[in-house]
């Protein structure tokens, strides 16, 4: 059963289960479409294979097949000039 990640590696963008930006390898790298079109031009940077899209798994199954809740974001040369979301510090609020 495919891992359906929560997130693109390079841009850190949110790619929730229903999304159809969603691109994947055979190995489950999971980008956004605009990292894939823009960045590495149709190919995986791990493996070198095709980037296709991601099936979307119908919402009825989702319960008892949930989608993947762990994030990987990975260093790829492509993605030296993305600008990821800081990351969250402490509450400022008391």
């Amino acid at each position: 059963m495919l891992e359906l990640r929560p997130n693109c590696e390079c841009c850190d963008r949110d790619l929730p289960p229903s999304s159809d930006a969603a691109r994947i390898c055979t190995f489950e790298c999971t980008f956004c479409a605009d990292c894939v079109d823009n960045r590495f031009f149709g190919s995986c940077p791990n493996c070198g294979g095709d980037l296709v899209a991601r099936p979307i798994r119908p919402e009825g199954k989702l319960h008892r097949f949930p989608a993947s809740l762990r994030r990987v974001v990975k260093a790829h040369a492509a993605c030296a000039s993305v600008q990821r979301p800081p990351e969250p510090g402490p509450s400022s609020w008391a």
